[in-house]
């Protein structure tokens, strides 16, 4: 056992076991305050909800509230381990959910990897919470379980291993190609990896302009083409690829998406792919190919990890919380692909702005927007405010909300909460 893994093995036993716990937010202290807080009082919201269902955000938490759910078919580079083996991550979702967005979690692990009955417990759920992110629910199961719960789900449903990933990716492109000055729609774009991550990517880059036809994806088995009898629905659209190898398909390739595992990417594909690549290799913990190699092969490159301690990382830490914030602020009905592109675009906009002194001194050093910097870092407190505000007013603007909220009063809501969640 080395030092990292005691160290992460005693965080999460000592003092207590766990990292997360449930507090009250009104006061229990007396005997009113008992008869408030539970009998009799507390019949009185209960009739209110039974007589009108949505007074049910009125007089409960149900409006912060967001259910992390998970079977533990998919978890992190662990693979299928288990519903209680995956509670460890679900709690520590819930840290970043209420670290960085003030919102309130409880984690679920569903015991079931037959998706029609994980759909079945799930939808049984919805009273209870303002939204559903789903996590580490493995492909190509995953796709249907959000796309079932979304239609019968009359709340936002996110599976976050697709579309957090997709939207932290779509605003680094964004701002790589506006860096290197290449059109989205012109450009050569490759894929390792067809899972979950990967396709919601794909579809994610095309929704921002990209050009289908210009994608070619490979997973562990070889290209997507249309000679494979394997691919599932989701996969067969990217059925297009004529290349027999990934290095094949680098060649004069403007954008490589790694999704995948670690050192399959040599410097010799990296020389083969365009003038001033941009390259996100974001198998964890070993990406595709590393940073520093990637920069070796091509000084003219942009990269990206999903590592920390390389320059611009993809972490789902930047979508989530503040995409959800969002939603539930505006009471939405659903998270649509506006909304996310409007996350992505303002995580973009966000880290083409001066940095904050906080930010240099917390990583040590003097950021500012191009090659090595284009994503935010996580403790940018403006995030909250960019991103959730974006999510908030494109929902207002499809008419996917319950509740209208006046735009000018909430941003500075937003300004007041990320005050707050510094002290967390």
């Amino acid at each position: 056992m080395d030092n990292f893994e005691k160290k992460s093995l005693e965080y999460h036993s000592h003092p207590r076991p766990g990292k997360i716990e449930t507090n009250p937010i009104k006061n229990c202290k007396t005997q009113e305050d008992l008869s408030f807080a539970y009998t009799p009082g507390v019949a009185y919201p209960s009739m209110e909800i039974s007589r009108d269902y949505e007074k049910s955000f009125n007089y409960t938490n149900r409006g912060n509230l967001v259910g992390v759910i998970s079977n533990g078919s998919a978890v992190l580079g662990l693979g299928d381990i288990g519903a209680a083996a995956s509670k460890p991550v679900m709690e520590g979702k819930g840290v970043l959910f209420k670290r960085f967005a003030g919102i309130d979690v409880y984690d679920i692990e569903i015991n079931e990897n037959d998706p029609d009955k994980f759909i079945e417990t799930v939808i049984k759920m919805e009273s209870t919470f303002g939204g559903i992110n789903l996590e580490d629910i493995k492909a190509p199961e995953c796709f249907y379980i959000e796309d079932v719960l979304k239609k019968k789900m009359d709340i936002p449903v996110f599976h976050d291993d697709q579309h957090g990933t997709a939207v932290i990716v779509g605003a680094g492109v964004l701002n790589a190609l506006k860096i290197n000055g290449k059109k989205i729609d012109e450009i050569k774009i490759v894929f390792s990896g067809a899972g979950a991550a990967g396709i919601a990517c794909a579809n994610f880059i095309v929704e921002l302009g990209a050009n289908k036809k210009n994608i070619f994806m490979f997973d562990k088995y070889g290209p997507l083409n249309n000679n494979r009898k394997d691919l599932s629905k989701e996969q067969i659209f990217y059925s297009n690829n004529p290349y027999e190898s990934l290095e094949k398909a680098m060649n004069n390739a403007d954008l490589f998406i790694g999704v995948s595992a670690g050192d399959i990417v040599s410097e010799k594909m990296i020389k083969s792919m365009n003038k001033n690549p941009v390259i996100f290799a974001l198998a964890n913990p070993t990406p595709e190919i590393s940073y520093y190699k990637a920069k070796k092969a091509r000084d003219d490159a942009i990269c990206a990890t999903g590592r920390s301690d390389f320059p611009n990382q993809v972490n789902n830490v930047l979508g989530f919380p503040f995409i959800f914030r969002g939603a539930l602020d505006v009471r939405a009905k659903k998270i649509s692909d506006k909304m996310k592109i409007a996350a992505a675009q303002a995580l973009a906009e966000l880290a083409r702005k001066s940095v904050p002194e906080y930010i240099n001194n917390i990583y040590n050093t003097n950021l500012e927007f191009g090659p090595d910097y284009i994503i935010p870092k996580a403790f940018d407190h403006r995030i909250l405010i960019y991103e959730s505000f974006a999510v908030a007013k494109t929902a207002l603007r499809e008419n996917n909300f319950r509740k209208n909220i006046d735009l000018t009063k909430y941003k500075k809501n937003l300004e007041e909460l990320s005050e707050d969640l510094i002290q967390i």
